[in-house]
């Protein structure tokens, strides 16, 4: 049988005679946000070769795709897998929900530079502001690299079921030059200058950018406040500048007292690179607040992203590991403490009436609306009355509550309650807004207190199918191309010719994420929440397949650490 003859595909690019797939009968949506059009994809080498309707081309494999959408892979632009991916190579369970390329080392935080004598330190951090299991870190992560070069050549060393980037974090990078006195003082000009040449050597290494954070809640290791929260706003202008000498790269970072909008713009304007800071988060009980912000934000001006979540901030706490109330003083002194310490203070009443005069102070009467969601003793409770419910048949103060039912459980009873991003109306009128980047999955982090790094899938269920406030077109686009352009991934985002072929094809009418699960896949038995996905049917992710006919493919890893950005 003759090859078919070579023609040209709808942008009027030659169509190679063979390639390795050919995907087929699809309805494309590629990413720009433009619309949607039934279309064939060509791939060869791990790359588009063609896009255009009935393209007649020989190919090693076919894959007929009617009824899907064929879209880019997903690209999440705020996770901490930092650690994880060097004991996990598949980067679940975000490579469950389309996700292709995952941006890690946000907020100032991750495990490079270290050195050998500040690895509990750095280690501990995370636990108190990430919430990651200290155990698991302590069996799971191999200590292989001191450097952040290092560091990207340890990803590098075996591959991935996805694409991983890597952000400079400034809290390992503060460790590094200052020792323990990057939790007590503001760095001097010298180690400023310290600072900036092993960023720049980090730039040049590969980091997609630099991250930060200025928030007030971030406790670190042993109760200290995370080092980036000791830097002066000079410093964090200095090593921000760096992005901005080399070109390239962008700067992400959590909010403060003392940069915020208008602060965040100035620096973008500065130094002409993307910024996109975390978060903005919808309270339902003050829509005002959100109106206000995104004014600002719109008046100051800039390439400025604030980071936007489509999920509500819904978390399963535990007493033991209290971060989430690191913004209330008396939380804050129980975190400094070690956890066989903590008991004894979480019995006494003096600080109770502490801890909930401060829990009002910073989230109004959240906690009376708490509920008991995992337990192995108060079985009754589960899913039944409030906190405030049964506080209101004692002394009236569910922190008391709170503390004892988990006392009674050696701290691991967990309580189920939603922290902010509580109003989807809210919510969908900032992903309306196209300065916003959708992000803050945190996967990675907080694994055994929440899980959304299923966002990707509840967006395309949730504010596109069941809302209807996002086309199809406009959701995919958040969730590919936007992200793709604010972190420079110039070949990742779109489905054109010459970009890599990193795709997604869904069922439009099921895709979905399925409830949160808990398991004990992490070293040493360690638990996490996961969820799986309903309606991704197939991922490819640089022409590979790692995902046919819904179902993950064992042992399939072709991706690998990008480390060439715009």
């Amino acid at each position: 049988m003759a090859e078919p003859a070579a023609h040209t595909d709808d942008e009027g690019d030659t169509v190679p005679e063979s390639v390795d797939l050919l995907l087929t009968g699809a309805t494309l949506v590629d990413g720009t946000g433009g619309p949607a059009r039934p279309g064939d994809v060509a791939v060869r080498d791990g790359r588009i070769v063609a896009v255009g309707p009935d393209l007649d081309v020989a190919a090693t494999e076919t894959v007929d795709l009617t009824g899907l959408v064929l879209s880019p892979g997903f690209i999440d632009p705020h996770t901490h897998y930092d650690a994880q991916v060097l004991w996990d190579r598949d980067v679940t369970p975000s490579s469950w929900h389309g996700v292709t390329t995952v941006i890690m080392g946000n907020c100032g935080f991750g495990i490079a530079p270290t050195r050998p004598e500040h690895r509990e330190i750095i280690l501990r951090t995370l636990e108190n502001v990430e919430g990651m299991t200290l155990s698991a870190l302590e069996e799971g992560l191999p200590w292989t690299f001191e450097t952040f070069p290092e560091y990207l050549d340890a990803l590098d060393a075996a591959p991935t079921r996805l694409n991983l980037a890597a952000l400079f974090g400034h809290t390992p990078l503060r460790f590094y030059v200052m020792g323990t006195d990057a939790t007590e003082r503001a760095a001097t000009p010298e180690e400023v200058e310290q600072m900036r040449a092993l960023l720049a050597e980090g730039i040049d290494a590969g980091a997609v950018g630099l991250s930060s954070s200025r928030t007030e809640s971030h406790i670190g290791a042993y109760g200290k406040p995370v080092p980036s929260r000791l830097a002066d706003l000079d410093e964090i202008r200095t090593l921000a500048g760096v992005l901005g000498d080399k070109d390239k790269g962008t700067f992400e970072s959590t909010w403060g007292p003392d940069l915020f909008v208008e602060e965040f713009a100035e620096i973008a304007k500065d130094i002409d690179r993307p910024v996109s800071w975390a978060a903005l988060m919808t309270v339902k009980e003050n829509p005002a607040y959100t109106d206000d912000v995104v004014a600002r934000v719109a008046a100051a001006g800039g390439p400025v992203h604030p980071q936007v979540s489509c999920r509500p901030i819904m978390i399963q706490l535990q007493l033991s590991d209290p971060a989430p109330f690191a913004n209330v003083p008396a939380f804050e002194e129980i975190l400094g403490l070690e956890r066989a310490d903590r008991p004894a203070l979480y019995a006494d009443a003096a600080w109770r009436d502490r801890a909930w005069e401060g829990m009002q102070a910073r989230w109004g009467n959240k906690l009376l609306d708490v509920t008991v969601a995992e337990t192995s003793v108060h079985h009754e409770l589960v899913d039944g009355p409030t906190l405030g419910e049964m506080a209101a048949e004692g002394d009236g103060n569910p922190v008391s509550v709170m503390a004892d039912l988990a006392l009674a459980e050696d701290l691991q009873t967990r309580f189920r309650m939603i922290m902010v991003n509580d109003d989807d109306d809210q919510i969908a009128t900032l992903l309306q807004n196209p300065t916003f980047l959708l992000g803050l999955s945190d996967a990675g982090a907080h694994t055994s207190q929440l899980c959304d790094a299923n966002f990707s899938t509840h967006l395309l269920a949730e504010f596109h199918r069941a809302r209807g406030d996002l086309t199809l077109e406009q959701a995919v686009w958040r969730l590919t191309g936007q992200p793709a352009e604010v972190y420079g991934l110039a070949d990742r985002g779109r489905i054109a010719e010459g970009r890599a072929a990193d795709l997604v094809a869904f069922d439009p009418a099921t895709v979905g994420t399925g409830p949160s699960e808990r398991v004990t896949d992490f070293p040493g038995g360690a638990d996490r929440l996961v969820a799986h996905s309903t309606g991704i049917e197939h991922v490819w992710v640089n022409g590979t397949a790692i995902r046919r006919d819904g179902r993950d493919l064992d042992g399939v890893r072709p991706g690998g650490l990008l480390r060439d950005f715009a």
